[in-house]
């Protein structure tokens, strides 16, 4: 069971605190739910308490991981499949997880490939989901702010390339 101030993550949405526990009356059933604020886009969410394994909703990473989290995600090998159907299901029950590991892998290798060949719109709109819900958690961890996170992730994404030209050279 969490708590009013707790933070938390929900799967395919990101990380959030919860700001209530409210009851609600959904066909003539009365249930308990999370009311969780997401830092990012300042959406609220409504969360079954009763479904909370389930659903797969865990704490969020304290901030020494978190910045691991951010080393890890320049030393990480991207997916190089390119089925893309196959690339695209792997990577949704990537997210679908709620592994921060999982989510960061899906948004380097997506990172890597839109500055390649690009992104069909489906993937477009699953890397910004899969941003989202990484840089939500970090936000939450006080690792720094939205847009510095998303700078730092977009210099090692160039870094990546550039030293990857520079090997093809010699």
């Amino acid at each position: 069971m969490y708590n009013i101030g707790d933070k938390i993550v929900y799967p395919m949405h990101g990380a959030g605190i919860i700001e209530a526990i409210e009851e609600q009356k959904f066909f003539k059933q009365r249930q308990s739910y999370y009311i969780m604020k997401m830092p990012i886009g300042d959406m609220k969410v409504m969360i079954p308490v009763n479904n909370t394994k389930e659903i797969g909703i865990r704490n969020i990473i304290d901030n020494a991981t978190a910045c691991e989290v951010i080393n890890t995600f320049k030393r990480l090998k991207a997916d190089t499949n390119d089925n893309w159907n196959k690339r695209y299901r792997e990577n949704m029950v990537k997210i679908r997880s709620g592994n921060i590991m999982e989510v960061l892998g899906v948004v380097k290798s997506l990172m890597l490939r839109e500055k390649g060949r690009g992104l069909s719109t489906s993937e477009r709109k699953m890397l910004n989901n899969a941003k989202q819900i990484f840089i939500s958690e970090l936000v939450l961890a006080q690792v720094a702010v939205h847009d510095e996170i998303e700078r730092t992730l977009e210099a090692i994404i160039e870094e990546e390339i550039t030293r990857g030209r520079t090997q093809a050279q010699i």
